[in-house]
């Protein structure tokens, strides 16, 4: 049921990570990353997936790496990348931007939530702009 919506993502370019020791692995390599947290939720499918898409490629962000969990799928992987998250409640969909292991933004439902795939690209590219590329 999920594997369509896993497919979304890594058809634009994400690693999938499946456990606790992939999540750790690839959140603390250097340079910057894309950390999205995928689910089966409406707002997901309708607003996360394709705002992150259209950011990527109408925005053209470049990120050094593009990952993704699964929330409701690899739960422990899920869970361990919310670890990184600084204390954020845990939401689905998420998107987070990391710089060199350290998280400098991050997007919680309500940013997705009611959104327009526009609106969310414009959001992530804000926040593009002002961790990442302002460096």
């Amino acid at each position: 049921m999920v594997a369509p919506m896993r497919e979304e993502l890594v058809r634009e370019g994400f690693e999938q990570l499946l456990t606790p020791a992939q999540v750790d692995a690839a959140l603390q390599r250097p340079g910057t990353t894309l950390l999205v947290v995928n689910s089966v939720c409406g707002c997901a499918a309708a607003g996360a997936r394709p705002g992150v898409t259209e950011a990527l490629h109408s925005q053209n962000l470049r990120f050094d790496h593009l990952v993704t969990v699964f929330a409701g799928m690899e739960k422990e992987a899920t869970a361990q990348a919310r670890e990184y998250f600084e204390g954020a409640m845990p939401t689905s969909p998420q998107a987070a931007i990391f710089k060199d292991g350290q998280l400098v933004h991050l997007m919680q439902r309500p940013d997705f939530l009611g959104h327009s795939p526009e609106e969310i690209a414009a959001t992530l590219t804000a926040a593009y702009r002002q961790t990442v590329a302002a460096s």
